[in-house]
């Protein structure tokens, strides 16, 4: 038989992510925990580490959400878990059955703890059961670094994305709200759904990124230029952007909003939220043979009053 220490590692193994379970078994906590979900700040509020333990569930590590399993021998689980472990204890291998920890989910609900994104300046203190929503929300959780040309998994606040992309990535700096930008690919018929550019502006005290790319839409290669935001959609909603593409005296224009980079670039990408030129007409503007992409971008961005 596989030692306790064993049986936890193999399911560790196998990652997932558990969202608290929204069941109709859930414990009715309504007395206890401000609905709001507002907190006050109480920098005095400390809870024991051997409580947080006894909250963490053995198997996933996560904070445990009603329903809160046991086993007959008193070892707790999470709800997410209970199917993972074929109804047998982690610790002890005794089989749980349908035993819900009702005390240690009173005690939960009694809690108040800090926001888990502290170190970057959250300061709110929020009841137990209040807390993860919290923090899906919170104005100071850290963002996904924005550049699209690989899988990056750095997060980090706005300063800290903004060195992040210029030093690892390269990524072009410039200051100024206009921007006159070249994209040239020698065979354009060569569409690999590569990102071919990303450019950081700094204006107005924010800063913004340029995406320029080449993709497939069904069958269409087409080529898409769009500019995010580097903060909230809150913040985003203060400025407008123009794009403008053209050749042989004709041109195209978008006007549009920055998306946050909450947003992903692919999210954006797909929702074609930007300035979309398909490949004839971009080799149109181009001139020449019309064998090689010579595209001019040109844009502004303006802050509403």
């Amino acid at each position: 038989m596989a030692s306790g220490a064993s049986y936890y590692d193999d399911l560790r193994s196998k990652p997932e992510v558990i969202d608290p379970p929204q069941n109709k078994d859930t414990l009715d906590v309504g007395e206890h925990v401000n609905e709001s979900g507002q907190s006050a700040i109480k920098p005095d509020v400390t809870v024991s580490s051997s409580v947080r333990e006894l909250l963490e569930c053995p198997v996933c590590l996560n904070a445990m959400y009603p329903p809160i399993h046991q086993c007959s021998n008193g070892h707790t689980l999470c709800s997410g878990c209970k199917p993972r472990v074929h109804n047998r204890c982690p610790t002890c291998r005794h089989e749980l059955g349908n035993i819900r920890c009702l005390a240690l989910e009173k005690v939960a609900a009694s809690l108040e703890l800090p926001c888990k994104y502290q170190d970057y300046g959250c300061i709110g203190i929020y009841p137990y059961y209040s807390k993860l929503k919290h923090e899906a929300q919170c104005t100071f959780r850290p963002y996904n670094c924005p550049y699209a040309g690989s899988e990056c998994s750095v997060i980090g606040d706005i300063p800290f994305l903004v060195n992040h992309l210029k030093d690892d990535h390269k990524v072009d700096m410039h200051s100024g709200s206009t921007f006159n930008h070249r994209y040239v690919k020698s065979n354009p018929h060569e569409v690999e759904n590569a990102t071919w550019m990303l450019t950081v502006f700094s204006c107005f005290g924010q800063y913004f990124c340029l995406h320029f790319e080449a993709f497939q839409l069904g069958m269409a290669p087409v080529y898409i230029a769009f500019l995010r935001f580097m903060g909230d959609d809150n913040e985003a909603k203060n400025y407008s952007y123009s794009l403008e593409v053209g050749g042989n005296g004709r041109k195209a224009i978008w006007q549009g909003v920055p998306r946050s980079i909450r947003d992903s670039h692919r999210k954006v990408r797909d929702s074609f939220d930007g300035l979309i030129i398909q490949r004839n007409m971009a080799l149109f503007f181009s001139g020449g043979d019309r064998k090689e992409l010579k595209l001019r971008v040109t844009g502004r961005i303006w802050k509403e009053q």
